[in-house]
């Protein structure tokens, strides 16, 4: 509790300005951790009041009377005094409720969130303890009444609250702050990993000075029918960009070639072509259902029974295909395409994409990527959420790029599940790197273009050495 006052103290400090802060205790361990960030500021000459919920936590009693013995005093809270308080303040630490509460809000409490909400938007910044009152740590949604903070400090690991949907946009700025504890009792209770760039640069392929292009990954996107014949070019090019060797579309559609180095085969048929196919030579990864119509079912099925590493997308992913898969899958569902194979509405996959992605992987198998904001992986050893993205990914073709980064990797030797962590974490790298570049606006052949950049950034946290060698 030390350690998350001091932490709370530090974000404020830097948002006062010299101004007034009020700090609402509430009566859990939140309310303690208000306590203490009071007891930080006061020293460093800051002016601080608290207005206080009853409380029986015998730490958040114990940092009461702590406060009281330095001088502090401490008000109830309650409507008048918190409208008599904010007169004149510059910040308010929300220390009301923290990661035990459960939905909904009690209407006494949801009256001083509305009245701090209608405060902030008028004169000043809120600063939330661990995670904005109201909120459920553990649910996208936002309740009724829920705080909207301009800052969130939050404490050992991020909150999925804190990462997800519209819960997330009440947050503002979100610090992680470390806590004394064990770091094993932090991983017992983690719901899944967030990989660093230097934990997905030492994951990444190093390329030798020997190499060519049939050793740097043979890959086929099978894909595209009249009207969709732009996603398996991305998909193309998205491998391209991501080091594969050589990239071949397969398609009963004509393929625009949008770049020279992109092969591309039509077919008349699929049911042909795929038992000329089986016969031909094999490439080293496959991704397929990017724009490929009514047929991907047959299609996909036939393409999973040859057992290369290979990636599902878009209309391949369909309940049909449950229990076809294998370890070296990667199935790329949005959340649309997330209900429709788990039978169930939109909403309840953006309410819990950690949830939705676990159940995903049981139905799949393989490694499952449930995209998003960000995108989380799913597989046999866990789950992960990828870092980092741009709100101007949200445009068409998106998707069919990321599964062409994928099937690289894939194509280059590595595990699914490692080709996965890795995939999403370089395509979001690549989307904040055109964001950079283009501002608003951006369409996927701009973060295509940004594949190798992003490449470059990761591989730099990593450890030192080119990402080539002998």
């Amino acid at each position: 509790m030390e350690d998350a006052g001091r932490a709370v103290a530090d974000a404020v400090s830097a948002r006062a300005g010299g101004g007034r802060i009020l700090l609402l205790a509430g009566g859990g361990a939140n309310g303690g951790d208000a306590f203490v960030a009071a007891r930080h500021l006061m020293v460093r000459g800051m002016e601080a009041a608290v207005l206080a919920r009853p409380s029986t936590h015998p730490l958040t009693v114990l940092n009461r009377r702590r406060w009281r013995a330095v001088g502090g005093a401490v008000a109830a809270l309650g409507p008048a005094t918190l409208r008599r308080e904010l007169r004149g303040a510059a910040v308010v630490v929300d220390g009301l409720l923290g990661t035990g509460f459960t939905p909904p809000l009690r209407p006494a409490l949801a009256e001083l969130t509305g009245m701090v909400n209608a405060w902030r938007h008028a004169a000043g910044q809120v600063v939330s303890i661990d995670v904005p009152s109201g909120v459920h740590a553990t649910d996208a949604h936002v309740p009724d009444g829920a705080m909207q903070a301009d800052a969130t400090v939050t404490f050992m690991g991020i909150k999925p609250a804190l990462l997800f949907g519209p819960a997330a946009a009440l947050a503002g700025e979100v610090t992680v702050a470390p806590l004394s504890v064990m770091p094993a009792w932090i991983e017992q209770e983690a719901l899944a990993a967030w990989p660093t760039d230097a934990r997905v640069a030492a994951l990444l392929p190093r390329r030798h000075a020997d190499a060519h292009k049939g050793t740097a990954g043979r890959v086929w996107i099978v894909g595209g029918h009249p009207g969709t014949t732009g996603a398996p070019a991305l998909a193309g090019v998205g491998a391209l960009r991501a080091g594969a060797g050589l990239v071949t579309v397969h398609s009963t559609a004509d393929v625009p070639l949008i770049t020279a180095e992109l092969m591309v085969r039509r077919h008349a048929a699929w049911t042909p072509a795929l038992t000329r196919l089986r016969d031909a030579p094999r490439p080293d990864a496959v991704a397929v259902g990017m724009g490929l119509g009514p047929e991907a079912v047959a299609v996909t099925r036939e393409l999973l029974s040859w057992e290369i590493p290979a990636v599902v997308d878009a209309d391949a992913l369909q309940p049909d295909l449950a229990g076809a898969g294998h370890d070296r899958v990667i199935w790329t569902p949005h959340p649309g395409e997330a209900a429709r194979l788990l039978g169930c509405a939109t909403t309840e996959i953006t309410a819990d994409p950690l949830g939705i992605a676990r159940a995903l992987h049981d139905r799949l198998g393989g490694v499952v990527v449930l995209k998003g904001g960000p995108s989380v992986v799913a597989h046999a050893g866990g789950l992960s959420v990828a870092r980092g993205g741009h709100p101007g990914m949200a445009s068409a073709g998106m998707g069919d790029t990321l599964s062409g980064v994928l099937v690289a990797l894939l194509g280059q030797g590595m595990t699914a599940p490692d080709a996965a962590v890795a995939g999403v974490r370089l395509h979001a790298r690549a989307g904040e790197r055109a964001g950079a570049a283009h501002g608003y606006g951006l369409i996927a052949s701009d973060v295509a273009q940004e594949l190798g950049g992003a490449w470059m950034d990761v591989i730099r946290s990593g450890p030192a050495g080119p990402w080539y060698g002998r």
